[in-house]
């Protein structure tokens, strides 16, 4: 009986062409199978992207068994966003919380999830990561609520307006405060 909590290996982003736009592995060290050897180098990383990348460049599916890896995938615009795992992992909990982060960070990105706006927003990216997954272990599916927790504080939206009526408005204020005090003395 597997006790462990659904764990992730990595976390990649690739555009249309396979290129790396971002990429985030993980090696839990309490893992039931102990820490893994796998992607270590940078070189090991790429070679297992470019064999990804042309095994799902075309639309259509949303999850492969690929290298003895499970990998979930999805098609955005000009990027498919990938979740690896050990193949036995469970399919619909990784498909549900790729799915959660999509929809948080297309919240995030108003609703245009592509390749420069996840390059202008990498921090709000790697925010939305970190609340979906944990050093390898989904901690959330609900997509409001990790935007919610990643979204920059909106400023008040009670704006003050400052023209000419405000300012005379004030001055008449002081005024009138003044001649009171005076009369007063």
């Amino acid at each position: 009986m597997n006790l462990s909590l659904y764990s992730i290996q990595a976390f990649i982003i690739l555009d249309s062409e396979g290129n790396r736009v971002l990429a985030k592995y993980y090696r839990p060290k309490n893992h039931p199978q102990g820490e893994s050897k796998e992607f270590l180098t940078l070189k090991e990383q790429k070679a297992f992207e470019k064999g990804l990348f042309q095994k799902t460049k075309k639309a259509g599916g949303d999850i492969i068994l690929y290298d003895s890896h499970l990998a979930v995938y999805k098609h955005s615009l000009d990027l498919i966003l990938y979740f690896i795992a050990g193949p036995t992992e469970n399919e619909l909990m990784l498909s549900t919380a790729l799915t959660s982060l999509t929809d948080a960070l297309t919240m995030m990105l108003r609703n245009s999830l592509e390749k420069r706006g996840v390059l202008e927003n990498l921090d709000l990216v790697l925010l939305c990561l970190d609340e979906t997954i944990d050093d390898g272990i989904i901690v959330d599916t609900d997509s409001a609520a990790i935007a919610s927790r990643v979204s920059r504080p909106r400023p008040d939206t009670t704006e003050i307006v400052i023209n000419e009526q405000t300012i005379m408005s004030a001055y008449q204020t002081v005024k009138e405060k003044m001649q009171q005090r005076m009369g007063q003395l």
